[in-house]
């Protein structure tokens, strides 16, 4: 976090000084964030992050040198839980489906409205996944087309309880832990609890990897509920 506990504090890592500007004005007249630092590549901006700590990081996907997806591993070396959105021009579903499955927490077209931006780093801060639903339709056409290899063994799926698969469909959906909780007749609390239990059985860090396995393994289709 920065100073100011009562923002969202953000670092910017993109190659187009202009785009970062923009960014930057429309965050910071928010007074919920604080824009606390900026990169023009991967090796300063993994730099800049572990000095700054910030609790948001939106991350270019085509930079020179190293590329976005490159810069994502080292960012979550460092800190697994670190939140970040992978701001793009690139609706390739090989591009998304690379990003998720290397930690992404969310992915964003450049071309979104200011609104969705402020909501999606909103969600993020907050622990959230962001995937846009046209982009989250490409990714099931990827995986479908044989486009990503499954990222754990049939075996693994199986340490789950049968409430946890349920959850991890409905994670392959997109769902809210609101929705999620009406779907299944549970409390909120509860479902954060099998969500994180999820996580911690898979090895994963974050809903969009699940997300991503389930999909992958043949959940979220609808049969799971």
């Amino acid at each position: 976090m920065s100073d100011n506990t009562d923002k969202t504090s953000v670092l910017l890592i993109d190659d187009h000084t202009l785009f970062r500007s923009g960014v930057r004005s429309l965050l910071q007249r928010n007074p919920r964030f604080e824009v606390v630092g900026e990169a023009a590549d991967g090796v300063e901006g993994v730099k800049r992050a572990l000095q700054l700590q910030p609790d948001v990081i939106l991350l270019d996907l085509n930079m020179p040198g190293m590329s976005g997806v490159e810069t994502l591993q080292l960012l979550l070396q460092d800190r697994p839980q670190a939140a970040v959105l992978m701001l793009t021009v690139s609706e390739e579903a090989d591009d998304l489906a690379a990003a998720l499955q290397a930690g992404a927490r969310g992915y964003l077209i450049k071309n979104i409205d200011a609104d969705y931006l402020i909501r999606a780093v909103e969600r993020a801060a907050a622990g959230e996944s962001v995937l846009a639903e046209a982009l989250a339709g490409k990714l099931f056409a990827h995986v479908q087309r044989g486009g990503a290899k499954p990222s754990a063994p049939v075996s693994e799926l199986d340490k789950l309880t049968p409430r946890e698969r349920e959850i991890l469909a409905c994670l392959a959906r997109g769902e809210s832990n609101k929705l999620i909780a009406r779907v299944l007749d549970l409390a909120e609390s509860t479902v954060k609890i099998h969500v994180q239990n999820v996580l911690r059985k898979l090895g994963l860090t974050s809903r969009v990897q699940a997300a991503v396995l389930a999909v992958e393994n043949g959940l979220g289709a609808g049969n799971e509920r």
